[in-house]
């Protein structure tokens, strides 16, 4: 019987707790008669002189879609940006997040580099269409890689130098790691661990997707042989009819390399994310206790009094008024 009485007086203490929390969190006019919303640290009246800082600080955490204007002044100094605004800008205008970082010196090696790799792509370009020389297309090919990979690097070394005042995981950070190199989000959240996982993953992707690529390709060499045997003088074992099947066969599965890299790419990304904002969670056994510790109630602005100790007069400035004085209670935390 008694275990059943402790149980409902925590269960009572529990619904008042959750009643209390909603009623200081509705809306309702202050003294001045100003609207307030948010959260209240104390009964009404305690707070006259502190400004709504809980409120514009949700109203800045708050997801308030893309905005231009932000991100110019962002880059004009005149506002901080997020990484995902200054990640966004660097992506647009290649070395605005070094610009941001106040790395100036930066900005002329990543254009060097760009306008090196593009222009060589370009010359190597009409090199191989004049000579046919496969030495200009491989040049081609590696001057286009190194005008990427110059601008990929820019935008990775812009999340990088991005400061943050906590030295806990940010979790837009961790998920810009993980869209630019697959395992570097983990890697800034202390999981290190699963960077093979997911490296592994990917590299099994590409794997099976050269594989399944390579084969299609072959099988479909074999029909447009076997189609025309009096030409090509093809004399395979595997008929039109048998590579059609197995063609047909390895692209679905070329197919299907490409979804499951992308779909592991993208678990990547998320799993960066999640876990970032999960870095200072309390894993322990014990996560639920009760909280009990004294405080003092601070007194209520007389306004909101409906007694005061007068008899009858229904005054509220009473020099004996009970609300005028503070005084000491309990303060209880449940945590679940």
């Amino acid at each position: 019987m008694s275990f059943r009485r402790i149980f409902v007086t925590l269960l009572l203490l529990a619904l008042a707790c959750t009643s209390v929390s909603a009623q200081f969190r509705s809306t309702r006019n202050d003294v001045s008669g100003n609207t307030r919303s948010g959260t209240v640290t104390g009964p009404p009246g305690s707070e006259t002189n502190n400004t709504s800082s809980r409120d514009t600080t949700v109203a800045t955490d708050t997801i308030q879609g893309f905005s231009v204007r932000k991100l110019v002044r962002g880059y004009f100094t005149q506002d901080t940006l997020t990484p995902g605004y200054m990640l966004l800008g660097t992506a647009l205008v290649p070395g605005a997040a070094q610009i941001y970082n106040r790395q100036w010196w930066k900005v002329p090696i990543i254009y060097a580099g760009m306008g090196a790799g593009i222009y060589t792509g370009i010359w190597s370009n009409r090199q191989y269409q004049h000579t046919g020389e496969d030495k200009y297309r491989y040049l081609r090919t590696a001057g286009y890689v190194a005008a990427g990979a110059f601008y990929w690097a820019q935008m990775l070394d812009g999340a990088i130098c991005y400061k943050t005042p906590i030295k806990a995981p940010v979790p837009a950070k961790s998920t810009i790691y993980s869209l630019l190199l697959p395992g570097l989000g983990q890697a800034n959240n202390g999981d290190w661990w699963k960077i093979p996982i997911w490296t592994g993953g990917l590299v099994a992707c590409g794997y099976f997707y050269h594989f399944n690529d390579m084969q299609y390709k072959r099988f479909r060499w074999i029909t447009q042989m076997d189609r025309n045997t009096e030409e090509t003088g093809y004399i395979g074992k595997i008929t039109a009819q048998q590579a059609e099947t197995y063609r047909d066969q390895y692209r679905r599965w070329r197919d299907y390399s490409i979804l499951a890299t992308i779909i592991v790419y993208a678990l990547n990304v998320i799993d960066a994310h999640v876990f970032a904002y999960m870095a200072d969670f309390d894993v322990s056994d014990n996560i639920a206790w009760v909280e009990v510790q004294p405080t003092v109630i601070q007194p209520i602005v007389p306004q909101y009094a409906s007694y005061d100790g007068s008899a009858g007069t229904g005054s509220s400035t009473g020099s004996g008024s009970r609300f005028n004085q503070p005084a000491l209670g309990l303060n209880l935390q449940f945590t679940f």
